[in-house]
């Protein structure tokens, strides 16, 4: 992979509101087979296609993305970062 490839899809966020209460997420393809991906039109746009950052030459892991996207969410809203099993007991 050289990287010089533009327009395809590696990464989607999607975000819902119902009766006042936000969901959100975020799919990044670290390095899937993309070969699972030969039939689907990513958002409706059907003359690109799907990539991935390993794909991209961009040779990272999960544990990598894991830290970067930690990081960057603690740059933004700030260092307290609660673990979702933390959070589950204090909503009880």
């Amino acid at each position: 992979a050289d990287g010089t490839r533009g327009g395809d899809k590696m990464a989607g966020i999607g975000i819902r509101l119902r009766r006042w209460v936000s969901f959100d997420g975020i799919a990044i393809n670290v390095e899937p087979d993309l070969g699972h991906f030969g039939g689907i039109v990513p958002c409706g746009v059907s003359d690109h296609g799907v990539t991935s950052l390993v794909d991209l030459g961009l040779p990272v892991t999960m544990a990598d993305l894991d830290l970067a996207l930690k990081s960057a969410f603690q740059d933004v809203f700030g260092p307290a970062a609660v673990p979702a099993a933390e959070m589950s007991r204090k909503a009880g």
